[in-house]
């Protein structure tokens, strides 16, 4: 592990960056090169509220896909399996991004081989509809009229066409109801370290990236892009790196107090006897790959032509998919019942973590325990 702070040496990346464009600039350099098919980033849709995931291939588009998008909570691994294992890629990857790849890595669906990963630090992400609201209620203005947001010294801060910008904190946010995502106030992975590198702008200077490079393809990352003249580096002091690293230990802290304060108070039994077995929650995660080959859809639960009991469904779902919970939230997102399935998850995930030592796409040296030998003691 080792650390450096990069921008881009071109203007416009530069402009368009959150902070100091290097992370566009290093996916120009990979596309440059031929080293990648194409890469996988968020880019504007309608609004900002809205990030469309995009598979770009020319380098002159990478200019859309800069800056950041808090209110666009999608997820890039199923993505990958589902429609891109067969390219050279370079995809932008939140910390649950990154730890959804590494467990369909570990299923052989993603091959390691075929990816570059540059990770982005996260502190969390809104919902969109959340955004608009609080935007509407908090700050006095029309969501509308926003064109760029960003979190910055625990603020919101939003940014109007003409410059003007408003900020509320977001633990003020957060205790009326509105601000992150549930499952990214629990989240305490921050840091998306098995990525081959890690950005952000924890400790940096302004108009610089802090980039923590992780192992050999991340040194690959950065030298390649220095000599092909698209950013430049220069080291952090210590100083810089020990604000960084207490960003990410005050964060952990407020996601340790959080798990604390919610586990205990889920009832499991009583949420899954809202489940109306829409099937939406194993649909949208990041994971859970095998629909087709699905339990749910055996026969002995289709030849009765009722759907199946709520606690079989959701069992059948713990059991699999419970110990690989990256707590990404897209089940909570897409439940008409507003079940908390990502609490429940993460909750008995936490408890594999305590019993195996085992953390869903993080660990490398402990197998996922339905495929481990040591399951039996479970």
């Amino acid at each position: 592990m080792s650390y450096v702070l990069a921008r881009s040496k071109n203007s416009d990346i530069l402009e368009a960056g959150e902070c100091g464009g290097a992370v566009t600039s290093i996916f120009k350099y990979l596309l440059d090169e031929g080293l990648v098919d194409g890469v996988l980033a968020l880019s504007p849709g309608d609004d900002i509220y809205d990030g469309v995931p995009t598979f770009v291939t020319n380098s002159d588009d990478l200019i859309n896909t800069a800056g950041s998008y808090h209110c666009a909570p999608t997820m890039f691994g199923d993505l990958i399996q589902k429609y891109l294992s067969d390219k050279k890629i370079a995809v932008a990857v939140k910390p649950c991004d990154i730890r959804s790849i590494d467990e369909l890595i570990k299923r052989h669906k993603i091959n390691p081989d075929n990816i570059f990963t540059v990770g982005l630090n996260c502190g969390g992400t809104v919902s969109p509809v959340t955004g608009r609201k609080m935007i509407e209620l908090f700050y006095d203005i029309n969501p509308d009229d926003v064109v760029s947001e960003e979190i910055d010294k625990g603020q919101f801060i939003v940014e109007l066409a003409d410059g003007t910008e408003k900020g509320v904190k977001i633990h003020d946010l957060e205790e009326e109801g509105f601000g992150r995502r549930l499952n990214c106030q629990r989240c305490d992975v921050k840091i998306p370290r098995k990525a081959n590198i890690a950005c952000g702008n924890w400790g940096s200077l302004d108009g610089w990236t802090f980039v923590e490079i992780n192992d050999e393809k991340g040194d690959e990352l950065i030298n390649g892009a220095i000599k092909a003249g698209l950013i430049e580096t220069k080291s952090p002091s210590q100083d810089a790196i020990d604000a960084r690293a207490k960003v990410e230990n005050i964060m952990i802290k407020m996601s340790k107090k959080t798990q604390d304060s919610v586990y205990d108070k889920v009832d499991e039994m009583e949420e899954w006897d809202r489940c109306i077995r829409c099937y939406a929650c194993r649909d949208v995660c990041p994971i859970c790959w095998c629909h087709e080959n699905c339990e749910i859809n055996k026969s002995y639960f289709e030849n009765s032509g009722i759907p199946p009991k709520p606690i079989a469904f959701q069992g059948i779902r713990l059991s699999h998919m419970s110990f690989s919970c990256v707590d990404c939230g897209q089940c909570d997102d897409v439940c008409p019942m507003d079940i908390p399935v990502s609490l429940i998850f993460d909750k008995l995930q936490k408890k594999y973590s305590d019993r195996t030592g085992y953390i869903a796409g993080v660990s490398d040296d402990i197998k996922p325990p339905l495929y481990s030998p040591a399951k039996e003691e479970l």
